[in-house]
């Protein structure tokens, strides 16, 4: 696949532009960049929107983010890489992009709470939403994903 199907962003701009405004303000949240890196890749793999997961899979190593981590995303109920702050927003996450499991549960939201302001918790809840949007465009659209080599920094031997 080598173009989109439309050139959707030109064609409806203020749509576009729009929904940059929204990632933007989410980027300055007090929910910090890396937490909704990982949230975004866990959602843009349920979603399998491969535009996206590249997109926030990159941003996650080229800061910094643990290979073994990334690589655990899909099964992180099983790992013990993640914190509990993580663990709830993650559930959450998957919780509000896959409505038709159960509705976002109220287990699943009360269990945000010991770890999240309730400002945090609109924040996190609009993130989840915008990337779920953005998602749906990239699959509609069959945004296409250039082969791009990553050098990963390799661990040192201990």
């Amino acid at each position: 696949m080598e173009q989109a199907r439309l050139p959707h962003t030109t064609l409806a701009p203020e749509a576009f532009k729009a929904m940059l405004g929204v990632s933007a303000a989410l980027h300055k949240s007090s929910l910090g960049p890396a937490l909704q890196a990982l949230l975004h890749v866990r959602v843009s793999q349920i979603n399998h929107c491969g535009y996206c997961l590249d997109m926030h899979a990159r941003e996650l190593l080229n800061s910094g983010e643990d290979l073994q981590r990334l690589n655990s995303l899909p099964a992180w109920r099983e790992v013990g890489f993640y914190t509990e702050r993580e663990r709830a927003a993650l559930q959450w996450a998957e919780s509000v992009t896959s409505l038709h499991e159960g509705h976002a549960p109220q287990a699943h939201f009360d269990a945000l709470r010991p770890h999240f302001s309730d400002q945090e918790i609109a924040e996190l809840t609009f993130s989840i939403a915008q990337i779920n949007a953005w998602n749906r465009l990239g699959v509609a659209m069959r945004l296409p994903v250039s082969r791009k080599p990553l050098k990963v920094r390799a661990e040192s031997a201990t």
